[in-house]
């Protein structure tokens, strides 16, 4: 009877065990890198895993190749996601609706946004392999897009592939979600199309500077916090304030207008 040797290039297969407990680990790590980015611990992982420590260790033997494996699951969804998409119709709407929900989905993600940034900075590559399948995918849904007259055709893969990480540089710094994005989109269609763009995000007043100078404020003892630093920048609000209240008779014509 021939003997069966294993091939010493081909890892074994895992138990049942070890496959769940490897997903475990993943499924944990997502999460907690998305939540909190490179700062989270191998130990906390494990913990959300309901593992011991010993089990992360034995699937990945760093921090780092956890974090890299779990990114490259992110980017491996989004090029199969673009895969999906190559043959749907309005491919320029679909284009920029796929650009607008990658930046949106990383965003969220604080994890990727490290890796992203890194990736950019050349301190981390997740897997050359899966940023060419990603870059290929995307390639398929911008030459659709400017096949139809949706994009200009003078953009490269590039150039989309830098406005992507200006993208979530800039969602990430607040105000509303979506907004700079198509502001940025706008930017590679032809002619003189223009996206709708989200509203604005609300303003806020800064509690801990002077309305009037810009100043610093003093702390309040009690009640509501000071909106001006002193009596002068109290006074030059106040005098701003009658200037620009109407007059009597400027409230009666506009009522007969």
């Amino acid at each position: 009877m021939p003997r069966t040797t294993s091939r010493p290039d081909r890892p074994a297969p895992l138990r049942a065990d070890a496959r769940r407990n490897r997903q475990l680990v993943l499924q944990a790590a997502r999460s907690a890198f998305a939540e909190a980015g490179l700062g989270v611990t191998l130990g906390e992982i494990a913990r959300r895993a309901g593992v011991g420590a010993g089990t992360v260790y034995r699937h990945f033997p760093s921090k780092e190749a956890l974090f890299r494996a779990t990114v490259v699951d992110r980017i491996r969804l989004f090029t199969d996601t673009a895969r999906e998409l190559a043959d749907a119709e309005e491919p320029g709407d679909v284009f920029f609706r796929y650009l607008a929900s990658v930046v949106r989905l990383s965003a969220r993600n604080k994890g990727l946004c490290d890796a992203l940034e890194a990736s950019a900075e050349g301190r981390f590559t997740p897997s050359l392999a899966v940023e060419r399948d990603f870059r290929g995918a995307l390639g398929v849904l911008l030459a659709r897009a400017q096949q139809a007259g949706a994009v200009r055709k003078e953009v490269s893969i590039d150039d989309v592939m830098g406005l992507l990480l200006g993208c979530l540089a800039m969602e990430q710094r607040g105000g509303a979600p979506g907004r700079l994005t198509a502001l940025v989109c706008d930017g590679l269609r032809p002619g003189r199309n223009v996206t709708k763009l989200p509203p604005r995000a609300p303003e806020q007043r800064d509690e801990t500077r002077c309305a009037v100078c810009g100043g610093p404020l003093p702390p309040a003892r009690t009640g509501r916090p000071a909106r001006y630093c002193g009596a002068a920048c109290r006074q030059k609000a106040y005098r701003a304030r009658t200037r620009s209240a109407p007059t009597a008779s400027e409230v009666v014509l506009e009522a007969e207008v």
